[in-house]
This record gives structure tokens, C-alpha cells and sequence, in this order.
């Protein structure tokens, strides 16, 4: 049900120009949710992260495309923040993909040089408009930061911040709670004007307190741009670099960007990337680079990557951690390909031809064809106008939009013994149902294989992977499992095969982040009772999304002159004004 008397109050505010940066928010964490955000952690989200500066030119362009490269990441909320004269930020944001959040008007009045941007995916606790990133807080010095990841121990940070720091936090998002926790170490410097040791000794303090997986950009008004990533780098990002056309004086002369992937620099002529490592920040200004590893966590743990990001986040066209996503894939798939002679051909079945399930598992279903000198086809044709099931909220939504998304063609399914490859099985509803498609158009037999291992743990660093008990390989055996989603048989690569198809193109990693699949968080600060209270929080957040998608209008993207206080990131931003374009 629309609210037109909140709806047309924010907008007033979103319109109007606000000189005072430092206008207090006008409500509580506590009395806004009653409390209730302290007593279990809430969720954080996939996403892609992107921090642009640029020696002299309109930032907001560039973000705008590199957001657009990064949309495989998050397809649920946009947002950019821009930099312009005298310190005064510039945003848009709201909820939907970049193409409906942003348009020329809009991106055309995001001033300045330097900015940050942010898309993020739907999570089951992080659906509210709200949430949409980048956050900002205007003490001490005006602070935008944008983040991919979750940390866990949350409720002692909400705790610390409310009690100790007396700082506000607007929303239930984690991000929101970095924001504040590197805010408060810096304000406690006292000084008049910052200099880089100042943010990095913040920094190593937020590090400090913050237990789980992230990466952010971060940007200071009127000084520069930071990144930094979590000690253990389990989330990905990293730097590159341009001679820049128009340089200042006394200037380094480059423009710098920060991205979650290689693939922002290739799209935008950047070069020179090179990945963040575990624990280090570094800070760009238009004079200066300079980076500094702040903290470090002792072996085996200093640096494990989520191994997740290379079998299904990651474009295949990404290098990350110095490892080329698609080579990873083309492993997958020689490894898998050994998996299925094993347990299938060795054993007398027979398999006519290999069809990927669109689109990450086809370069690994190809290379896995070749393999074993099986034809290859294209059997499924897909919308390319129906998001990712994987992440649409809801299980009958992911049924309905299979079929919608997915047609099986019978020229490729008759009368053959068909093997699926996909890159990981979660749910199972989604294979269930292309399972049946193969079927239904006649195919005779039809396996699954599967690029990951099985995967039966919850993932607490940013990837809302369902409940335990939603994941179809809990509790289950690989038949129980091939029986749920109606194929005759399950293959599944093991997880030594799969780390070993990412480790050998970078031997320098020794470890990855599995969790998913061993239930072993690397972090720690992660038992049984953070669990429960975390699966706890994803049905009660469902719920809450199924309700307010009966209630929720699709109001247009709020485009304020400047960034004044919470006003755009208000619990009513709209969605997205895509039709008055």
C-alpha cells in the first residue's frame, strides 16, 4: 500500500539543498527497532564495490559504467556518491538493477572528481530501501564508505557504538556498522584536518574490533579514497591505474580506481591492477598513494580467499588473487570430467551428449565434453530478461522463474542419455525443475554434475546461502540427494579436486575459505548458537520480504543535490522511476 504523506515528505527533502552537514539523525537504533538489532546478528550481502579518482573530469560516468560491469555481483539496489567543490557529496541511490536506478539526468548531477559506488544482490536481511549503499555519517569529516561482505560479531559492535560511542546506526546493515566503528577511531584523533597515518591507525583499530569477511571503499570529503580488506582476504578487491590526460600540478598524475574485479579495469582503461592483500589499506589523494598492511593473522589462516567466488561470483573474464576465473573453470571441468569416467562411464553407463546449465558451469561443461570426447550442445535457450534464481527472493518465485528464464530444447534432450553441468547444486529446486524440463521434452536418462562439492554449512562472509536445512545436501547422502532432485545420478567434484583446480594456477595460496562446504570458518567467533540465531534472522526476514512485496510501490530513484544526512536512505526510497525516462 503506497504511503503518499511519508513518500512526499522525503521526496521534499531529497530536492532540497542542505548547507549543514552536520544535522544530527533524528532517531535511535534502539528506539527504532525497539531494540531488537541487538539481540542477533543480521545479514550482509554479495556485492561489487567500485572507488574512482580522477585527476580532473565528471567521476559519476565512469562509476556508472563500472557498476554496470559489476552488476553480475548485485542486481537488487545501486548506488553512487560523488565528491564535488568544497567537500559536498552528491548521490543516487535506490533499490533495483543500475540501469533502472540511474539515468543521464541524474548521473549528469553527480559532481566531482572522486566518488564511490556500490551494488548489492537481495539478501534474506537486507532488503529494506534503506539499505541501499553507499552509507554516509558527517562526523568527523564527512565519510562515504561502500562494502561486500559480513561480519560477525555484530551485536557486540551495535552494542559498542550505542553505549560507548553514542553514534547512531539508521539501518540493520553491517556495512552501516563499519561505517560508525571507523568513524568513532577517527574522531578520537581530535585534529582539525587528517593526514593518511591518522586513517590508517582508525583503520587498524576497525580492523581490530571486526571479526568476519570484507572489502571496502571508502572516501573522505575533500581528501581522497581508501580501500581496505579484511586480514584474511576473503572477499575480493583490488587497484589499478591510468596516466591521467589532464594531470594537476604537483600531482602523482594518474587516475586510481578500486574494484571488486580485474574486469572494471579492462572495461574502463585502467591498467596495472593489482590485487589489496589480507589486512592492508591503501589511500589515494590526488598528490599521494600510499598503503600500509595493518594487521596480519597468523598461518594457516593469513589469507584465504572464499573459494566460492571463482565456481559461480566472479565474471570468467576476472583475475582475482592472481588466478584467471575462467582457467579456474577450465579445471573444474578436466577434474570433473575424471569424476564422471569414474563413477559413470567406467561403470558401463552411457552419456550422449553434455549440456550446460546457463551460464556459469559452460566454460566447465565444455572443457568436460572435450575431455571426454562427448559432444557439446547448447541445450537450453535463456531469457536474458529474468534475474539469477540463485538469488530472486523466494522458493516459489526461483520454481515459477526457472520455466520463465529456461526453455529445453527437444531437438538436444530426445531419446538421449543427457548429462547437466552446472557449478554447484544448492537448493536443488532450481535443478529439480531443469531436471525435469530435460524430461519433459524426452530425455531418456538425465545425470547432474555438479562443479562444487556439495554444499550443507550456512555462509556467514556475505553470500546469503539459505538455512541449513534448505540446502539440499544436508543431511543426505549424494544418492538421497540425485533422488530429491530427480536425476538418475549426482556427481560431484570433491573439494580437494576443487581447490586444487584453483590453487595450481597460484600455488602462493595455500588455504581457501570452504565453509560452505566444511563447515570450518576461518575467522572463528562462529558456533552453533551464532548459527542458529543467524537462520533465525534469515525466516523471519523472509517472511518480512514475502509481505512487503504484496505492499511495496516502485516510486523512482531519489536524487538529492547533496548528501545531507540519511534522507535518500530513508526506510521509503523508492525503487526505481525506470518509466518516466
Amino acid at each position: 500500500m503506497k504511503r503518499p504523506m511519508r513518500r512526499s515528505f522525503a521526496s521534499g527533502l531529497a530536492k532540497k539543498k542542505i548547507a549543514d552537514k552536520k544535522a544530527p539523525h533524528v532517531a535511535s537504533s534502539s528506539w527504532q527497532n525497539g531494540g531488537s538489532n541487538f539481540s542477533r546478528p543480521r545479514l550482509g550481502a554479495m556485492c561489487g564495490i567500485i572507488a574512482i579518482l580522477l585527476q580532473e573530469g565528471h567521476v559519476a560516468t565512469e562509476l556508472h559504467e563500472g557498476l554496470g560491469v559489476l552488476q553480475h555481483r548485485g542486481q537488487d539496489a545501486a548506488g553512487i556518491v560523488t565528491c564535488g567543490p568544497k567537500g559536498r557529496f552528491f548521490q543516487v541511490k535506490g533499490n533495483g538493477m543500475v540501469r533502472d536506478v540511474f539515468d543521464p539526468s541524474n548521473v549528469a548531477n553527480l559532481i566531482g572528481s572522486m566518488g564511490v559506488g556500490h551494488v548489492r544482490y537481495p539478501t534474506a536481511g537486507s532488503f529494506a530501501h534503506a539499505e541501499a549503499q553507499p552509507f554516509y555519517v558527517n562526523s568527523p569529516y564527512g565519510i562515504v564508505m561502500a562494502h561486500n561482505g559480513n561480519t560477525v560479531n555484530q551485536t557486540e559492535l551495535r552494542t559498542m557504538l550505542d553505549s560507548e560511542a553514542h553514534r547512531h546506526v539508521n539501518t540493520d546493515s553491517d556495512s552501516e556498522l563499519l561505517l560508525n566503528v571507523f568513524a568513532n577511531h577517527l574522531q578520537r584523533t581530535g585534529k582539525f584536518r587528517i593526514n593518511e597515518e591518522d586513517l590508517f591507525t582508525a583503520l587498524e583499530a576497525m580492523m581490530n574490533e571486526t571479526v568476519g569477511a570484507y572489502t571496502c571503499v571508502a572516501m573522505l570529503a575533500g581528501f581522497g579514497v581508501m580501500a581496505f580488506r579484511d586480514p584474511h582476504g576473503i572477499r575480493p578487491i583490488g587497484m589499478c591505474r591510468r596516466k591521467s590526460d589532464r594531470p594537476q600540478a604537483g600531482s602523482h598524475g594518474y587516475d586510481y580506481c578500486f574494484a571488486s574485479e580485474s574486469v572494471v579495469a579492462d572495461s574502463l582503461g585502467f591498467s596495472e591492477f593489482e590485487d589489496i592483500k589480507p589486512g592492508e589499506a591503501v589511500i589515494v589523494t590526488p598528490q599521494n598513494v600510499t598503503r600500509r598492511t595493518l594487521v596480519t593473522k597468523p598461518a594457516p589462516n593469513t589469507f584465504t580467499p572464499d573459494i566460492f567466488e571463482y565456481v559461480y561470483f566472479a565474471r570468467p573474464d576476472s583475475v582475482i588473487d592472481g588466478v584467471s576465473v575462467y582457467r579456474s573453470r577450465m579445471a573444474m571441468g578436466d577434474r570433473l570430467a575424471q569424476q564422471v569416467q569414474q563413477e559413470l562411464l567406467s561403470k558401463g553407463e552411457q552419456i550422449d551428449v553434455v549440456i550446460p546449465v546457463p551460464d556459469t558451469s559452460r566454460v566447465a561443461a565444455l572443457q568436460l565434453a572435450q575431455t571426454l570426447h562427448i559432444p557439446y550442445r547448447e541445450g537450453f535457450v535463456k531469457n536474458r530478461y529474468i534475474g539469477r534464481t540463485f538469488i530472486m527472493p523466494g522458493q516459489g518465485m526461483r520454481r515459477k522463474n526457472v520455466r520463465r528464464k529456461l526453455n529445453a530444447m527437444a531437438l538436444e534432450f530426445a531419446g538421449k542419455s543427457v548429462l547437466l553441468v552446472d557449478d554447484s547444486i544448492v537448493r536443488g529446486t532450481t535443478s529439480r525443475e531443469i531436471i525435469q524440463m530435460a524430461r519433459d521434452v524426452g530425455a531418456r536418462k538425465v545425470f547432474m554434475a555438479s562443479c562444487a562439492p556439495p554444499i550443507r554449512h550456512s555462509n556467514v562472509y556475505g553470500i546469503d546461502m539459505p538455512s541449513r536445512n534448505e540446502l539440499v545436501a544436508y543431511n543426505r547422502s549424494v544418492e538421497e540427494v540425485a533422488a530429491t532432485i530427480q536425476a538418475d545420478a549426482v556427481i560431484y567434484q570433491s573439494l580437494e579436486q576443487l581447490v586444487d583446480c584453483v590453487r595450481s594456477l597460484n600455488p602462493a595460496i595455500t588455504k581457501f575459505d570452504c565453509s560452505i562446504f566444511d563447515g570450518a570458518y576461518v575467522t572463528g567467533g562462529v558456533d552453533e548458537a551464532y548459527l542458529s540465531s543467524l537462520e533465525k534472522a534469515r525466516a523471519d526476514n523472509e517472511r518480512s520480504k514475502k509481505a512487503a512485496s504484496f505492499l511495496t510501490p516502485h516510486p523512482a530513484p531519489e536524487s538529492i543535490v547533496s548528501c545531507s544526512g540519511p534522507m535518500n536512505g530513508a526506510e521509503d526510497i523508492g525503487l526505481y522511476n525506470g518509466r518516466t525516462r
